[in-house]
């Protein structure tokens, strides 16, 4: 991240009814270089083929599908029989995985790829996935959707070891155990690395002979089989299986490895079965609205989010307006339930990059607009509804609100399809520390007012859990990673505890 600025803007003890102050630093931060920085961040995409002639093509294609996964850099790996051949790039796949020379340089018909959003190290090309390593036996690949609550204690214990590490990605640390490790077979050092990790992962990987897919015991991160004229596909999203023409087989099962050989597919299942907990914002933010995740149709969940947000807080208004891309599905369930028109009250500009940065903090304060633009027409004079799909920080909503009013609303009622996110993520979504989360700082009213809304509401947690065919949360056993809402991380979170313990012993011996 870059160094961080404070927008002008008013905090919530100025209104009425003020909440409790926020920590500092207060939520209203920004990268300088992200004028839109108030959404989670996308966690990352992996893909991988076996037995295609045009392994690498089919791979470029299939992260073009999953680019709204992660956007900061994308490579492949691939391998020829030989030799493995591996192009990893800073930026969009299309800028650099649509040349037919790139392309044509990754030989073989079996290869891997990754498209990525840094949730651990930084942006740089040493970071960037598939990773490889010439181990014992022969050359291993590995691309890693997710992240490890544990990679920093067992990175310390392998330096400590001898091992030295070319990355500060977490996803090193799966690379550096299977060298590592005295089992005689490489599926079973695999198996052997799988067993010290915790957190959440979808893998591919590639050997000389092998594609390699593994998900996590909990599920928390997705990862599909499918077919291509008899070549295995794994990826994140089915959308990426759309986009190549294959056919869905199914998703890999929670603490499963698939393993692609050219005998065929080979199912193992290392570890004893858990409770299943998919993390519940593929449904409300990650997945494409076109994908399949879970069995369950990612736009028709976010329908039925809006349904249930209207059941819960109708609001007399005269349009519904989605917050695009994200809060159109749910703005469309919600205008059905309601019975308030649905209408496209603010326009977004498709052609924004990233790399409008202006000097002065005026011109920062106005790059909302590069985006969004209102839609006068509709809103003037009206009663908007404005759904959003999640409210992280507070400041973009800040700047849409304003937009609406500015456009001639009478009145903006805020509506969010996801319950109110108190708790930062350690499973692969880059969220803000938990004093820089909005709902972890104000109560409901504060965030009104904050926000500066005539009403503001969000979407049970029970609601959440109806919308994706639940009766309710199971408290003693949840059925979904749902711990950004609710607290209730779903693994030991080794890393960040050992940092507090670490934190309070220097304390402690200060005072001492």
């Amino acid at each position: 991240m870059s160094d961080q600025m404070q927008l002008d803007l008013p905090l919530a003890g100025s209104g009425p009814n003020p909440a409790r102050k926020p920590a500092s630093p207060s939520p209203l931060t920004l990268a300088d270089d992200d004028i839109y920085g108030d959404k989670l961040r996308e966690e990352c995409g992996v893909f991988g083929v076996f037995g295609h002639p045009d392994a690498a093509a089919l791979t470029a294609l299939g992260l073009h599908a999953l680019q709204h996964r992660g956007q900061e850099a994308a490579g492949i790996v691939a391998y020829d029989g030989e030799h493995f051949h591996s192009e990893r790039r800073l930026g969009l796949v299309g800028d650099h995985f649509s040349s037919a020379s790139v392309v044509g340089r990754l030989k073989g018909d079996m290869s891997i790829g990754h498209t990525r959003y840094s949730t651990t190290g930084e942006t740089v090309l040493r970071n960037v996935q598939p990773l490889f390593a010439d181990l014992y036996g022969g050359g291993f690949a590995v691309a890693h959707n997710g992240n490890l609550t544990n990679a920093i204690t067992l990175r310390n214990e392998l330096v400590r070891g001898g091992a030295i590490f070319q990355s500060t990605s977490d996803s090193e640390t799966i690379l550096q155990l299977v060298a590592q490790s005295r089992q005689p077979r490489l599926m079973d050092r695999f198996v052997d690395a799988l067993s010290q990790i915790q957190g959440a992962y979808a893998l591919v990987a590639l050997t000389n002979k092998k594609l390699i897919g593994a998900r996590d015991p909990l599920g928390i991160r997705p990862l599909i089989l499918g077919k291509l004229a008899g070549a295995p596909i794994l990826c994140s999203e089915t959308v990426a299986l759309d986009i190549i023409g294959a056919e869905f087989v199914r998703e890999i099962e929670p603490g499963e490895i698939v393993v692609a050989t050219k005998d065929g597919i080979e199912s193992i299942r290392p570890f004893p079965p858990q409770q299943v907990r998919p993390c519940v914002f593929e449904y409300i933010y990650f997945a494409r609205p076109d994908s399949i995740v879970g069995g369950k149709s990612v736009y028709n969940v976010r329908k039925r989010l809006g349904q249930e947000l209207a059941r819960e807080s109708g609001v007399d208004a005269d349009v519904v307006i989605p917050v695009p891309d994200s809060g159109v599905p749910a703005a469309i369930g919600y205008a059905a339930e309601s019975g308030v028109p649905f209408e496209l009250g603010i326009i977004r500009n498709h052609y924004v990059g990233r790399t409008f940065i202006e000097p002065t903090q005026h011109i920062r304060q106005l790059g909302v607009k590069l985006k969004h633009n209102a839609n006068r027409a509709i809103v003037q004079g009206k009663r908007i509804v404005l759904v959003d799909d999640s409210v992280v920080r507070g400041t973009t909503s800040i700047k849409i609100v304003k937009m609406m009013y500015e456009a001639g609303a009478k009145e903006v009622h805020l509506r969010v399809a996801s319950p109110p996110i108190t708790h930062s993520d350690f499973y692969g979504i880059d969220t803000p520390e938990r004093e820089q989360l909005l709902a972890s700082n104000y109560d409901l009213e504060g965030m009104r007012s904050y926000i500066g809304v005539d009403s503001l509401a969000f979407i049970s947690v029970d609601g959440l859990y109806r919308a994706m065919g639940f009766t309710h949360r199971d408290q003693e056993c949840p059925q979904l990673t749902d711990h950004c809402f609710t607290g209730d991380y779903p693994t030991p979170l080794i890393d960040r505890d050992g940092e507090q313990r670490t934190r309070q012993l220097s304390l402690l011996a200060e005072i001492a």
